[in-house]
């Protein structure tokens, strides 16, 4: 296994991980995805809090602060692992989807989309008035 992981590797290695502890954890089934991503959430809000109280400069420059913070974004990713292998989302179907928002998102003008969002909350506040 190389340095730099692809999603199947992530995903097999997550099965391995689930048949190790699958006494502990909930079944491989759907219903319990959500479960996964309310995990996640919290993974990603231990993510928050060291950015807050380390700031990101020690994340940049302190190696075992931005190790700590690794491992917790380690964390957030195998936990969005868990909800690929639930749903059962194969590493090609999500590669497939994930490249067609990227091309979308290349083609997007988020000033464009800003302002008119901007405008239009602004004109439904002035209805109201």
């Amino acid at each position: 296994m190389e340095n730099n992981l692809t999603i199947s590797e992530l995903k097999d290695m997550q099965l391995k991980l689930y048949e190790r502890n699958k006494e502990k954890w909930n079944d491989m089934e759907p219903k319990y995805a959500k479960d996964h991503i309310l995990y996640m959430v919290e993974e990603i809000g231990e993510c928050i809090s060291i950015i807050k109280k380390k700031k990101i400069d020690n994340i940049m420059d302190d190696a075992k602060i931005r190790n700590r913070f690794i491992e917790e974004m380690s964390d957030v990713l195998m936990y969005y692992i868990e909800v690929l292998n639930r749903l059962d989302i194969s590493a090609e179907e999500f590669s497939e989807v994930y490249m067609e928002k990227y091309h979308t998102n290349l083609n997007r003008d988020y000033v464009e989309e800003n302002k008119k969002k901007y405008e239009q909350r602004w004109a439904c506040w002035m209805k109201k008035w």
